[in-house]
């Protein structure tokens, strides 16, 4: 049996939209070739850079922020949290300055001992997996500082049989990737890079409902921590908040002719990103930007994951479900009808949208009659 090849749907608008993590097509995990995946872009230098193996976090360095915010009000000493962590008190002095340069706030000295001064808001395990218990993405946690991209490394690991549900974060990222390999404005610690794999019991049509599910996902995310703020849906997997960008979708899959082997879904959430490169400024925002206050990540990051399970259950064992997800999806769109719109496809064509199909792509009706929209990026008029 071979590879499915063809992408399900099309890519998203912005080619050079470097905001997000995550935005293109569904396409089959083979196309992601070591060779590419291996020599992700030098933003600094504006070239291709060797593949460097992106080390996960040193567990040592939760356990020591887990240590520090069980006893908030008190100076733990070096000592006690070498015991703690199972490592000597040079060695704890050496993670604690590690920790100070990726900007968690740590007072005090080996002499002294050491006292948090401030919750740090980075994607830990040890943060986020009490939230999460119960989901499939409990206990399968993968943290990097730094990585090329998350969706490469959860790829690459579900071709090597990590389990579903298994779930890869980084604080930042440096080749991020998204529509013609573009390179992705990743800030350290501001935003959500996250990638999940599953291993659907379901065809590889249906992969695109999953992909519409996600959105809706981050969707419901947002409005469980604040439901004030209105988030638009544009398919196929961009999420915008006044017009304006916040979060892009990447679904990849592996998949024989009527089975999915394993699908990564990447998302990107720009979150307390104070402002953009300027190139991006028109199109690009961000939750801190639109509300005027930081969010914390920890929190948003617990909520899509619980939004996803949900979905992700709903679709396993709900006939309905698909259905379901392509009426939700229109909903919470003001672009799925009757927008005017411009697909940059075959020589490009406009037309006004007329909802999703029942695969889940985008009708739209032109002066020859109703197209439909399988790939090629969808410019709002």
């Amino acid at each position: 049996m071979s590879d499915q090849s063809k992408p399900l749907h099309s890519e998203a608008e912005l080619p050079h939209a470097a905001f997000v993590a995550h935005n293109s097509i569904i396409t089959k995990a083979a196309s992601i070739r070591r060779s590419r995946a291996g020599t992700p872009f030098d933003s600094a230098q504006g070239r291709s850079a060797p593949h460097q193996v992106s080390p996960q976090t040193d567990a040592r360095l939760g356990r020591i922020v887990c240590v520090l915010m069980n006893f908030p009000t008190v100076v733990i000493s070096g000592t006690k949290l070498a015991q703690e962590i199972g490592t000597t008190r040079s060695e704890v002095w050496r993670l604690v300055q590690q920790l100070r340069t990726l900007g968690v706030e740590i007072a005090g000295h080996p002499a002294s001992g050491y006292q948090l001064t401030a919750v740090p808001d980075l994607l830990l395990p040890e943060m986020l997996d009490p939230l999460l218990r119960g989901t499939i993405f409990g206990g399968h946690f993968h943290h990097y500082y730094r990585a090329g991209s998350t969706n490469t490394l959860a790829l690459e690991a579900a071709a090597a049989g990590e389990p579903e549900g298994s779930v890869f974060l980084a604080e930042q990222q440096t080749a991020g990737r998204g529509r013609s390999s573009n390179q992705w404005h990743s800030a350290e610690s501001t935003g959500i890079y996250c990638s999940v794999i599953l291993r659907p019991a379901l065809p590889p049509a249906d992969m695109l409902a999953l992909s519409l599910a996600a959105g809706l996902a981050v969707q419901a995310a947002i409005r469980e921590i604040d439901s004030r703020l209105l988030t638009d849906l544009k398919w196929p997997n961009d999420l915008l908040i006044r017009g304006k960008k916040f979060c892009g979708i990447l679904t990849e899959m592996s998949a024989e002719a009527t089975r999915v082997r394993h699908v990564v879904v990447g998302i990107g959430i720009n979150v307390n990103q104070a402002s953009f490169p300027v190139e991006l400024d028109q199109t690009a925002t961000s939750l801190r930007l639109t509300t005027g206050t930081e969010w914390s990540r920890v929190e948003l990051c617990a909520a899509l994951l619980k939004s996803l399970d949900r979905e992700y259950r709903a679709m396993l064992v709900d006939s309905e479900a698909h259905s379901e997800i392509l009426r939700r999806f229109e909903e919470n769109s003001s672009s799925a009808r009757g927008r005017h719109v411009r697909i940059e496809e075959n020589g490009g064509f406009e037309g006004v949208t007329e909802g999703l199909d029942s695969r889940g792509f985008l009708r739209v009706r032109t002066h020859q009659g109703v197209r439909i929209v399988y790939s090629g990026s969808v410019r709002l008029k």
